[in-house]
């Protein structure tokens, strides 16, 4: 068996895995953050499922899918944190996993606080704003400095643990969307627990291309989606609550539809886009024959690690997240010193060098370019970046 970071580096076997893609003519695609595409055998496995359903309407839905394959598909889902399908309930994207969890968490009181910090995804933070104003609780925002440090990110928790004894939840993201920064999830989640705070885990970013082993992280309530790298179609998210937990989240919108105790109660309840979901033992299948985590993950990096140690040398160009291995993936920012809006430099790697990447804002660092490689970048796709940059720090 090759070594992993061997595999990394095989651009034979890369090649043929970006191969299975269908890619449209145009800009270098450095934006794979916001969702991955299906390779082409899932792709079609979709069509059919859709034509499949859309032929044969309710009669497959009520008498197969409602009774059998959902819960063959939840098992499945259970199976990629190696945790028991009772602690999984299906969404439609980590988004709708987390507001359920966050506004239907009952263990708050009036005058309790609440905790986010600068690196939250924007619908996080909106539902922690919205219930403290609906329950008369205080949200605390703290933000972390740029690069961080694994010491500085669980120092900067536990300073908030000390300063604010009246936290009693928090919202954690396992990967920032903003800037890339891999947050060390366990000790936080240790320190959190010290002091009574229960935690929140966004793990939208982190499934499918970092290895992490859920209960040793110890966290008792998160979502995810399937739909950035593990390749499935869009709609496709689930909630993780520990069974132990499970009536420390109240059913969502009063939800009876399942007899209690039942972790699908706590779901937001609706009709699910089916085709996408009978078409997840293609993409499971897929997320294997590639190597699953371990291997896309170290790909990624590998491709990450191309571009940045270039970056680095360059004058006027910083990059926000540290070579820790436990702090980087496949989404790394960068910003151009000299300026405070980094969308000018967006428009010309697009206009000027085909490069397609995406502005973020919100953190404490500022605006600053995310860049996100993907399994149909390329060497080449890389050295096209490495020269823009390189052009452009030099003020051409």
């Amino acid at each position: 068996m090759p070594r992993i970071e061997d595999n990394a580096r095989d651009e034979h076997f890369w090649h043929a895995i970006a191969e299975r893609y269908d890619v449209a003519p145009g800009p270098i695609n450095l934006e794979n953050g916001y969702f991955g595409r299906m390779t082409r055998d899932v792709a079609q496995d979709y069509q059919r499922n859709i034509d499949f359903i859309n032929r044969n309407n309710s009669l497959p839905v009520r008498q197969h899918f409602d009774e059998i394959q959902s819960i063959e598909i939840r098992d499945r889902v259970a199976g990629l944190l190696g945790v028991a399908p009772a602690s999984v309930a299906l969404t439609s994207r980590a988004s709708d996993a987390l507001q359920s969890l966050i506004r239907n968490y009952n263990g708050l009181q009036p005058g309790d606080q609440l905790l986010i910090c600068d690196l939250e995804y924007h619908s996080v933070a909106y539902a922690m704003r919205w219930v403290a104003q609906q329950r008369g609780l205080e949200v605390i925002e703290i933000s972390h400095k740029h690069p961080a440090t694994h010491e500085s990110v669980v120092t900067r928790y536990r300073e908030a643990f000390e300063r604010y004894p009246r936290l009693k939840l928090m919202a954690l993201t396992h990967v920032t969307h903003r800037t890339g920064l891999v947050l060390p999830v366990q000790d936080i989640v240790a320190a959190a627990k010290e002091h009574g705070v229960d935690v929140i885990l966004d793990g939208a970013h982190a499934l499918g291309q970092i290895e992490f082993d859920l209960q040793a992280l110890g966290v008792a309530f998160a979502g995810y989606n399937l739909h950035k790298w593990i390749g499935g179609p869009l709609t496709l998210g689930f909630m993780y609550i520990d069974p132990q937990r499970l009536t420390d989240i109240d059913p969502d919108m009063g939800n009876q539809h399942y007899p209690e105790p039942d972790i699908r109660n706590r779901a937001p309840y609706g009709t699910t886009n089916i085709p996408a979901w009978l078409t997840l033992p293609r993409v499971l299948q897929e997320h294997l024959d590639m190597g699953g985590t371990q291997a896309k993950g170290a790909r990624l990096n590998y491709l990450r690690d191309l571009w940045v140690s270039e970056a680095r040398k360059m004058p006027g160009i910083e990059v926000l997240i540290e070579d820790d291995p436990r702090l980087r993936c496949a989404i790394t920012s960068l910003r151009f010193t000299h300026l405070q809006d980094q969308q000018p430099m967006v428009e010309r790697l697009l206009k000027d060098y085909n490069l397609f990447t995406v502005a973020r804002d919100g953190s404490a660092c500022g605006s600053c370019i995310r860049i996100t490689v993907g399994f149909t970048t390329t060497l080449d796709d890389i050295n096209q970046l490495v020269n823009a940059l390189r052009e452009l720090s030099q003020g051409n």
